[in-house]
């Protein structure tokens, strides 16, 4: 039996009805900031929680732009999580500023107990990363915020719909980062990126960089970027969205039953569950005994699994300037030594499931 990974043939399979939407939007020629795009991104802000939200070309340019909103640039650092991928960090450097890492706890999140400490007169901003679906700890994150006056921008580009106390990640700070990408759990036929504030000068500033700091077709406020969402994208946007909270809900179902199982086993450590969060699964990762052994064993009885990520961003070529060793942060290096990450979409069957359970429960008996 075969478990695949990327569900979008699945997610796309019947969408006659999308097709429609499509044909018609494109007779309209309104390819640029159109309508679709505004109603788009009226729905995002709604389901949010938000005043407003602004539709841009990636979860990486939602990070960025937010951080240029803030006037955030060289020389400045901006304090994130050890345990990411490889975007947070891009939107951080490409503005020229640097990143301070914090590492993470079992929830694989920032462990805010150690933000504190990191805080320095050059830092400008905090970019927790709700990452696999789980939240930070915001309530204790925005206390330290609050406490040294400093700016908040969510990368949410993996937890759609997550929650703490019923109050959505991408709501607790000044800017929420979230993602389209066709591996997302909302996602369009390419890259796409949504931020999300409530402030009325942010949001006029975030319409200004996306669109080359154009205030009309010829009245160039500031310099920006082109960093549109297609039209063409949120007509996509806007057939999938209503489906948000039951991709949610079921990908919440789908990770209790794996919970139930894998809690079963002695070679299985199922990740803290906090009570009052609401996790919504991009990723459904366990830890493991024997690793790399159950994911080889996996993987040759056609399941797709998978790590994120085998190797930690502070120890990639990419940011050796920042001088970090290994054993910087040894939860992050933990953890890459243990995930193991299986397929938990909204359109898993039952038999996937078990099949999955099975292979792992044969693995260990062996």
């Amino acid at each position: 039996m075969k478990v695949r990974y990327s569900y979008l043939k699945q997610q796309f399979s019947n969408c006659d009805d999308l097709w429609k939407k499509l044909k018609h939007f494109v007779s309209t020629e309104d390819f640029t900031l159109g309508k679709e795009l505004h109603k788009f991104e009226k729905n995002f802000a709604k389901l949010m929680g938000t005043k407003y939200a602004v539709g841009v070309n990636s979860g990486t340019d939602a990070i960025k732009l937010s951080l240029r909103a803030l006037d955030i640039g060289r020389g400045d650092e901006v304090i994130t999580a050890a345990n990411t991928f490889v975007a947070t960090i891009g939107a951080i450097t490409e503005i020229g500023a640097k990143p301070v890492f914090v590492d993470c706890d079992d929830t694989f999140c920032m462990n805010v107990s150690l933000l504190e400490k990191k805080i320095t007169k050059k830092t400008k901003a905090i970019v927790p990363v709700h990452f696999t679906g789980y939240m930070t700890n915001m309530p204790e994150l925005m206390k330290i915020a609050k406490k040294y006056k400093l700016p908040v921008v969510e990368d949410a580009c993996q937890s759609i719909l997550a929650n703490i106390n019923k109050k959505n990640a991408g709501t607790w700070g000044s800017f929420g980062a979230f993602s389209l990408h066709p591996l997302k759990n909302i996602n369009v036929w390419s890259d796409g990126g949504v931020i999300t504030t409530s402030n009325l000068k942010h949001y006029n500033k975030l319409k200004l960089l996306r669109n080359h700091g154009l205030v009309d077709r010829d009245t160039v406020k500031i310099c920006g970027y082109n960093s549109r969402l297609d039209t063409f994208q949120a007509v996509v946007g806007n057939w999938l969205l209503p489906k948000a909270k039951d991709i949610a809900n079921q990908r919440i179902k789908n990770a209790n039953f794996y919970d139930n199982h894998f809690s079963k086993l002695q070679q299985i450590q199922i990740p803290p569950r906090p009570k009052n969060f609401k996790l919504v699964y991009h990723l459904y990762i366990i830890f493991a005994d024997k690793r790399d052994e159950l994911l080889n064993f996996c993987i040759k009885k056609g399941i797709q699994a998978k790590v994120h990520y085998p190797v930690p961003m502070y120890m990639q070529e990419s940011v050796r300037f920042l001088k970090h060793k290994k054993g910087d942060f040894p939860v992050t290096d933990a953890h890459t030594k243990k995930i193991i990450t299986f397929p938990c979409d909204q359109h898993l069957s039952l038999k996937e499931m078990k099949y999955v359970v099975k292979c792992v429960n044969d693995f260990y008996k062996k």
